[in-house]
Order: C-alpha cells, then structure tokens, then sequence
C-alpha cells in the first residue's frame, strides 16, 4: 500500500514538474520571440524574472548554491540564473549554442542545490534552444537528458 502510495506521489510530482517546465519553456520561447537574439544574458534574465512574476511563478533571481566536501567544508558558492518555485533551476545563456560545458554547469548546479530539475536556455541563437535535465542522486554516470 506504502509503495503504491509514493508511485501516485511520485507521478503527481513529475507530472507538476514537467506542467512547470512547459510554462517556463512557453515564457522563454514567447521572449526570444519578442526581443530576438542580440542581448546580453542580463536582459533575458530580467525579462525571464519579469515575465514568470507576472505569470504569478515564483522566482529568485542569482540564486546562492553553496558547493561543500564530503565533512561539510564549505568549497566554494555558485550563483544560478534562475530558482523557480524551489524546484527548478534555470541557466540563461546567450551564445551561439548550448554546449557541453553549459551541460556541466547545470549538473553541477543541480547535484549542489540536491535538485533534479535544471533547464539552461540559449537566446543568443535565431533558433530559440532548451533543453531539460532531470538528475537523480541515484545517477553517478549519466543524467537523463532530454533535449525539447
């Protein structure tokens, strides 16, 4: 009964995360539409901040992730584009394309905050690009990747 419990859990929650993420991707595609390529990340962000906001998303801005060693010893401390809704972290780029070195951010990101969820996002293209990771702290190789 337990476990059948935490499946239906567990669908519900993919289910309000990927309605999240849908909404995030239709904000960002709508302002790439709006304002093209050409602008400093700053500008997507701020638009991004703007826009969730007035969809009523949560949303912080520069997000403060705090990277510790195995005892606990502070490391180091990255700061995200975009937090959404504590469960979604958002890159904002503005280069050509993604590439693997923005993939690695956003994992890193990811396994630091002990998120699953990360969306970077290109503007600086005449095509817009997105793309969806879903990490598990299962995953030691890797992550699921899905590319929109």
């Amino acid at each position: 009964m337990l476990a059948a419990k935490n499946a239906k859990t567990a669908k519900m929650i993919d289910k309000e995360i990927n309605s999240l993420c849908d909404r995030v991707r239709q904000i960002a595609y709508d302002i790439h539409v709006y304002l093209g390529h050409g602008h400093l990340e700053k500008v997507y962000e701020t638009a991004m901040v703007h826009r969730l906001r007035k969809a009523s998303i949560a949303v912080d801005q520069q997000y403060s992730l705090n990277v510790y060693d195995e005892d606990g010893t502070l490391l180091g401390e990255y700061y995200a584009d975009l937090m959404i809704e504590q469960i979604l972290i958002v890159e904002i780029k503005a280069g050509r394309a993604l590439t693997l070195e923005h993939e690695a951010q956003i994992l890193g990101y990811l396994r630091s905050a002990k998120l699953e969820h990360g969306l970077p996002i290109n503007f600086g293209s005449p095509k817009f690009e997105i793309r969806k990771f879903a990490w598990s702290q299962l995953m030691t190789r890797r992550p699921l990747l899905k590319r929109h």
